[in-house]
């Protein structure tokens, strides 16, 4: 349990009691009539294979206040397709399953290229991209929560949770982030979150000084979480990151865009866990390195858009207070880790944040080697600019490839 602080520019919402799932569902079941609820699924065709969504869709199946269920399947061919259709059949709302592979699917990004408007990448923020086009074109929903498919985790309280602060009416949330504590197996997890996004936000403003952005971004307890839900309106507003900074540059999107007022985090859950990336110290471009330097370009790009200089002595600058600043934070997180009886191994620790540092240099070099890179996927109001019948031809692929 929470406690009910709140501390800072957003709407903090805690975990102060153990309310019955089933009147937070009635509740959720009564707004839907009116205004519905969807779900977007972003999942690789893997995960289909590992034990985390299948509980997710044995979940998701008692549920009856969501109208339908978007899945983006990534990285499979026709049968594999196929067996997806299937594995989902399970679902007892209705729902689709994008085929982001197929011929139709290729064809659109290719029309998308030809008109400078298709994301540059392949990975989990095209495919929420291609989700929230779909639930755009589908012209239903009121409200969308979005959530990943390797929650080892899940039940149906997280995703209540996540989606009643914007489903309510009676609030004026757009935009909601959910959190929770990473504790697994009796050790203290989170390690992107602990060993560099929160040393390296407090060194931003060490170097830089305050930065509006700096402090909105501070102030959620879980930045990097993949679970956030929003009203409907923003699926054509929302310009988002296709590498690993796709959470951050959500969050960044929300601070450029949104009134403070109109933005929470939410408790979603007492314990949470999930497919765990290897920190691959010897490959940059996989595990938690990528994210580490991902994220580190996206907190630099949106600092420089907003008037801060980086320069080769600034980058320095930034790597040893960082890592003065994490080394300082891991005493705490091992207190922390003790008084609550948990493991946190010292050494493992210690390499981490050796490599986030090195990390921020190599961040901060691409940044410097290619500034005017543009991460940020067009959002689909442009889409819609560019090619006005995007929606119909959306629907018809979509349904085009369900009968296959």
């Amino acid at each position: 349990m929470s406690d009910f602080h709140q501390n800072g520019v957003i709407s903090t919402l805690h975990n102060l009691s153990t309310r019955p799932l089933d009147d937070i569902e009635n509740e959720l079941r009564d707004y839907s009539k009116t205004a519905p609820i969807e779900l977007i699924l972003p999942s690789l065709y893997s995960e289909l294979e590992g034990p985390a969504l299948k509980n997710i869709v044995e979940c998701l199946s008692k549920v009856k206040y969501l109208n339908h269920i978007t899945i983006g399947l990534d990285r499979a061919s026709k049968k594999e397709y196929i067996k997806a259709k299937e594995f989902f059949s399970n679902l007892n709302q209705s729902h689709s399953v994008l085929w982001n592979d197929s011929p139709k699917m290729k064809k659109l990004d290719k029309d998308f290229m030809a008109l400078g408007i298709a994301p540059d990448q392949a990975g989990k923020g095209k495919n929420v991209w291609y989700c929230m086009g779909y639930t755009y074109s589908r012209n239903e929903a009121k409200s969308v929560a979005l959530h990943d498919c390797d929650i080892m985790t899940y039940s149906r309280e997280l995703l209540a949770k996540l989606v009643y602060p914007v489903a309510n009416p009676h609030f004026n949330y757009e935009f909601c982030k959910g959190y929770y504590p990473r504790v697994r197996d009796g050790s203290l997890g989170g390690r992107v979150t602990r060993l560099l996004v929160t040393p390296l936000l407090k060194t931003f403003k060490k170097v830089l000084g305050h930065r509006d952005y700096i402090e909105f971004i501070d102030v959620f307890r879980y930045p990097l979480a993949g679970e956030f839900s929003f009203r409907s309106r923003l699926l054509k507003e929302i310009r988002i990151p296709c590498d690993w900074g796709l959470e951050i540059g959500l969050l960044s999107e929300m601070q450029r865009n949104q009134a403070y007022n109109r933005i929470c985090q939410v408790d979603i859950a007492d314990t949470y866990d999930h497919k765990h990336q290897p920190l691959s110290e010897e490959n940059r471009d996989a595990g938690l390195s990528k994210m580490s330097i991902d994220i580190t370009k996206t907190l630099i790009r949106k600092l420089a858009a907003q008037g801060d200089t980086f320069t080769h002595n600034t980058l320095r600058t930034l790597k040893a207070t960082y890592y003065r600043t994490a080394l300082d934070l891991l005493e705490t997180y091992y207190n922390d880790a003790k008084i609550n009886g948990l493991n946190l191994n010292i050494n493992e620790e210690e390499i981490a944040i050796e490599l986030f540092a090195n990390n921020i240099i190599i961040a901060g070099q691409e940044f410097l080697d290619n500034p005017n890179q543009n991460p940020l996927i067009t959002n689909w109001n442009r889409v819609e600019t560019a090619m006005p019948d995007i929606k119909k031809r959306f629907l018809e692929i979509v349904e085009s490839d369900s009968k296959i």
